[in-house]
């Protein structure tokens, strides 16, 4: 019998991540304009295809959304309004506002409804089910196996329907492996890199064996790895599967996984993608060690490439425990460290669109401005497969169907389930996105532009 074991020479991407050292840059990037005309994201016309009942939600939501206390406390709220209310009362309150807002639905049919009036805006879908845990939420084998059969219906509902020629899915690492194990696993890492070819040996049953891990957890560890196996397996050639980032206490170890199934799947075209949070100050070495270890390992690259969220909460871990802030110091840096990034993979996309691939997940408009106008100084096709945008259901329509009318490829994070299933995870969203959420007055200003023109007598204008 074959035993996994540890073998040097490591891989560069893992041993920096571990160690947190600082990858070389390349040469910068010419700096483009960043003013494209064509994309200033100022016409309310954008909202002409909006019902009067989505606008008026749109509306009233972002209203309440722009309020601090409201959105920092939205859990405790919701606890009260569930209490006073009662079970039926407040699903009538926020089902048809807060939940019609930014959830596609809970059956498949509400879902295809949904996708389906998206996809005659131009917009695709990109499914995400809402299911993640943090430390403490643990709740053993079988929650992960029901989690796992959750993911493949996604999979199923992704490829099946004809709502996207390029069908996109999200997919959190810790609904099917334990956030504990995965913190484990990464302090493990920094003292020890470990090589992702044992873990795709070990997706392919053969046993593992991994030093610091008791029997218990390596046995999860298996049983985790065979689980996103099948993900990866009934995903192939039908949908691609977009891993998310987390916390940077577990990052290292998703990244571990999630680049062992890219060097299972990935031979062709990139079906696994990692994501990269630019808040993060090592996320362009990050990313360049990724691209290293793909030409290296010869697999495809895909990436999702997002500002991030967790911005309070990893500062205040890093203050409790004494270490270095992991977040850039100001909204320019991060900026800088997004637009960077972002010119770093159009540039290999340039090179080489078969092997790499880039979804351009963010709400700043200037990003979006400068991803378009690089793609033209580089000519890179609007909708080739090589890059697209990404923003989330229920926001930033404004970007969202102005990009699908100029012919780029654009998706919406979609999450869909039940208001019990999706609660939590839009509570979860709503406190990580609150700068977004209460920064959303242009598209606030947009939606009554297009409420106004609607009231205003037809004769004057």
């Amino acid at each position: 019998m074959m035993c996994s074991r540890l073998r040097p020479p490591l891989p560069r991407l893992l041993l920096l991540r571990a160690m947190g050292t600082a990858a070389p840059r390349l040469g910068a990037s010419p700096q483009p304009d960043l003013l494209s005309p064509a994309l200033a994201f100022e016409d309310p016309s954008a909202f002409r295809v909006k019902s009067w009942g989505e606008l008026l939600r749109a509306l009233g939501v972002f209203h309440l959304c722009s309020f601090p206390l409201l959105v920092n406390n939205c859990g405790k709220l919701m606890s009260v309004a569930r209490t006073l209310l009662g079970r039926r009362g407040f699903s009538l309150l926020l089902q048809p506002t807060v939940y019609a807002q930014f959830v596609a639905g809970e059956t498949e049919t509400e879902i295809s409804r949904s996708v389906e009036k998206m996809k005659l805006l131009g917009l695709r879908p990109m499914l995400a089910v809402p299911i993640e845990e943090d430390l403490g939420e643990s709740t053993g084998e079988k929650r992960y196996d029901d989690n796992l059969e959750a993911m493949l219906e996604c999979v199923r509902m992704s490829h099946s329907n004809t709502w996207s020629k390029d069908p996109m899915m999200q997919l959190k690492v810790t609904a099917l492996l334990s956030p504990e194990l995965c913190v484990k696993i990464t302090t493990l890492i920094a003292q020890q890199p470990y090589d992702p070819s044992l873990l795709v040996r070990a997706m392919d049953g053969e046993p593992i064996i991994f030093p610091g891990l008791d029997e218990s957890e390596v046995a999860h560890l298996l049983c985790g790895l065979q689980r996103l196996n099948r993900i990866g397996e009934a995903s192939v050639n039908k949908v691609r599967v977009l891993v998310d980032a987390e916390y940077t206490y577990m990052n290292p170890a998703l990244s571990l996984v999630t680049m062992a199934m890219m060097k299972k799947f990935n031979k062709d075209s990139a079906w696994i993608w990692n994501t990269y949070q630019c808040y993060l100050k090592e996320s362009r070495s990050l990313l360049l060690d990724a691209l290293s270890l793909s030409k290296s390992e010869g697999f495809c690259l895909g990436v999702k490439l997002v500002r991030g969220a967790y911005m309070d909460k990893e500062r205040k871990l890093a203050e409790k425990e004494g270490r270095l802030d992991p977040v850039h110091q100001s909204w320019e840096d991060t900026n800088d460290s997004y637009n960077g990034s972002l010119d770093v993979m159009l540039n290999a996309i340039s090179q080489k669109h078969e092997r790499y691939r880039i979804i351009v997940a963010t709400h700043n408009e200037e990003s979006v401005r400068r991803a378009a106008k690089r793609m033209d100084e580089l000519g890179i096709d609007k909708d080739g497969g090589s890059v697209c945008f990404g923003q989330l259901l229920g926001m930033c329509d404004h970007v969202s169907l102005t990009l699908a009318k100029e012919g780029y490829a654009i998706y919406k994070s979609v999450p869909y389930g039940s208001l019990d299933d999706t609660l939590p995870y839009l509570v979860r969203r709503a406190q990580e996105n609150r700068t977004v959420l209460q920064g959303i007055r242009k598209e606030r200003d947009l939606l009554r532009q297009e409420l106004w023109r609607r009231l205003r007598p037809r004769g004057g204008s």
